[in-house]
């Protein structure tokens, strides 16, 4: 009798032990451990997707769909776009604004409440706010300050050398103030500092508006810099990059400076580098700043090794020119970085050409050409696109309307479907773009795998995500951006 109860036992323990065998090999759900890139070893996928989406009929902004969409090993015959994380290109640093003079101080019009309010939904990182992580500011006067200064004005005739008179004391009642309740939000973000002029003592017309930087005041312009990066770390305020020269081949901007390619190389190879190693400086130095349209400027200070050795990358805007020269300068020169650092909202806002003509081209089409960064333009603006110097932007729309209360703007959902997942940290991975699908694709450092989708064509389209052996079946409508998170 106790032999025939042992040998029951056994079975059942047995047939147990099978159950749960092919329950874990093949029940519904179930995915087998791989250990690729992202963390997942079984090429079987079923996990769920969240999408975030907006749709050129502002009736999704940037809002969470509740309907579940799941991986499964269903095939269908639409196009479908395969993610593939085990295929990386260059690590992403942040999408974010220029934080201009003018915007800085509209934000300071806004009650304190809604002041912290706003800029903890920009800047903060969870479920519910859009995490900047990139801001872009202006070294001295942007065409969107109220007025023109740099740091060190002097009186017609006189000129200071030494930079005596150097002073950031003009941007201790909005910039600064602001930047340092940005840090106590997101401590981590990081801040390129750009000028749009040199002191106008130091330039050839002794004027705000075009000019050109004079050579005896080469290494005075670099030690202005290095003054400026110091100034603003007394603050508590870590500037991580600078560009030498904002639109260098604009001089008719309010303000600016005209700088041939020619003439950057010698201030970044005999001046500028040289005084930051000298000084301790760590900021990164990045060129150019100007259109896509002219690739060889850039490539033409990296073709010289001296200059090269001392530049981060280069940095462009989208106001002539393809996005996709951008990789001509990678393919010259692939240890060096690029970053994009800002494209205009023209006001009044077309909302649907304007979603579907900065997604395609900045925030998918930035990445796809090796930009780190994605930088839209000024962070905020009143009613009637001020403030403004005289002969500055008149049109500038910002991401933000601020006037008593706070308007939401195409720009805030452009640089949101990126910003909010895409993490500083994450990298891009390999998508291909099936035809009307542009698209983009990202492994960030937690292991989320973010796609971000433009339905360019005029038809809603019906397509699959395929990621390992699975895929996850979904619809856009025309003109829509979807990103999708899993």
């Amino acid at each position: 009798m106790k032999k025939m109860k042992s040998i029951l036992t056994e079975l059942v323990q047995g047939l147990m032990l099978i159950l749960m065998l092919a329950f874990l090999g093949c029940s519904p759900g179930c995915a087998k451990e791989d250990k690729g890139l992202d963390g997942d070893k079984n090429p079987t996928v079923t996990t769920s997707v969240s999408c975030w989406l907006t749709t050129p009929d502002q009736k999704n902004l940037m809002k969470k769909q509740t309907g579940v969409l799941m991986f499964s090993d269903e095939i269908n015959g639409y196009p479908t776009i395969e993610v593939d994380s085990t295929v990386t290109y260059q690590e992403m640093d942040g999408f974010g604004f220029t934080l201009t003079g003018g915007s800085a101080m509209l934000i300071n019009t806004l009650d304190n409440e809604t002041r912290k309010n706003l800029l903890t939904e920009l800047f903060a990182h969870d479920s519910t706010f859009i995490g900047v992580s990139y801001l872009r500011i202006s070294i001295g006067a942007s065409d969107l300050s109220e007025t023109d200064f740099t740091y060190d004005e002097m009186p017609d005739g006189q000129t200071d050398p030494d930079l005596e008179h150097f002073t950031t004391d003009m941007e201790q009642e909005h910039l600064i103030p602001l930047l340092k309740m940005i840090l106590e939000i997101n401590p981590d973000i990081k801040i390129l500092g750009s000028p749009w002029t040199a002191p106008t003592w130091m330039k050839t017309n002794n004027a705000y508006i075009g000019g050109s930087l004079k050579p005896e005041y080469y290494t005075t312009y670099a030690n202005y810099f290095v003054k400026y990066i110091q100034a603003m770390a007394r603050e508590g305020i870590s500037i991580d990059a600078i560009t030498i020269q904002n639109e260098p081949l604009h001089p008719g901007n309010n303000p600016s400076m005209y700088m041939e390619a020619t003439d950057q190389a010698v201030f970044v190879k005999n001046h500028l580098g040289p005084v930051f190693e000298a000084a301790g400086i760590k900021t990164k130095i990045i060129i150019y700043d100007h259109n896509a349209d002219k690739p060889e400027y850039p490539i033409s200070i990296l073709n010289d090794p001296e200059a090269k050795k001392q530049v981060a990358g280069s940095a462009f805007h989208l106001y002539g020119g393809s996005i996709s020269a951008l990789s001509q300068v990678h393919n010259a020169h692939p240890d060096k970085n690029l970053y994009f650092t800002e494209q205009w909202v023209g006001g009044p806002s077309n909302f649907s050409g304007d979603l579907s003509w900065h997604v395609e081209n900045l925030i998918i089409g930035g990445p796809r050409n090796w930009c780190r960064t994605v930088l839209e333009w000024n962070l905020a603006s009143d009613p009637d696109y001020r403030p403004h110097t005289e002969g500055g932007c008149t049109n500038c729309l910002g991401a933000l309307t601020i006037a008593n209360r706070v308007s939401r703007n195409v720009a805030y959902y452009i640089i949101a479907h990126a910003s909010k997942f895409v993490r500083p940290g994450s990298v891009r991975i390999a998508s291909n773009i099936p035809e009307n699908l542009n698209n983009v694709a990202f492994l960030t450092p937690a292991g989320k795998k973010v796609l971000i989708v433009l339905n360019n064509s005029g038809i809603e389209k019906k397509f699959n995500i395929r990621f390992k052996s699975n895929q996850a079946t979904t619809s856009l409508p025309s003109g829509a951006v979807a990103t999708y998170i899993w």
